[in-house]
């Protein structure tokens, strides 16, 4: 089953509430911990890597929060993918080249057309199609 991780699935729920309620306001990350039920340590990790990467910005002190730092129009999926959590690939192979049994593999061939494929759509969708 291909399935996305934790930490994209929690960044996107972030970037979706934070565009959603009152864009240029502040938001915390208890108020977004406690209102998805995503366990704070873990959020406050993936908040700490979105204002690295520049998608959030963090406001200090006792009234501080979170709001978005650059627009979402033109970031596609496959680069907000690959922020987070790297490469993005249906098999190892398909984005390590370290397999001991490449030379021996009779699906590489058709994982990575469906790997192409798949990267092929995440680079055709922004980040703000899918938060709207």
């Amino acid at each position: 089953m291909l399935n996305i991780t934790k930490k994209v699935e929690y960044a996107l729920i972030v970037i979706r509430h934070i565009k959603n309620n009152k864009e240029n306001s502040l938001h915390s990350s208890k108020e977004i911990a406690n209102r998805y039920n995503i366990p704070y340590e873990l959020l406050s990790k993936i908040l700490q890597k979105l204002c690295k990467l520049k998608y959030l910005k963090a406001i200090k002190g006792p009234y501080g929060g979170y709001k978005l730092s650059k627009s979402l129009d033109n970031v596609k999926l496959i680069k907000f993918f690959e922020d987070i959590e790297g490469p993005i690939g249906l098999a190892k192979c398909s984005i390590d080249s370290d397999c001991t049994r490449i030379d021996l593999c009779n699906i590489k061939s058709p994982i990575n057309k469906i790997n192409n494929n798949i990267r092929e759509l995440l680079s055709k969708t922004t980040l703000n199609e899918i938060t709207t």
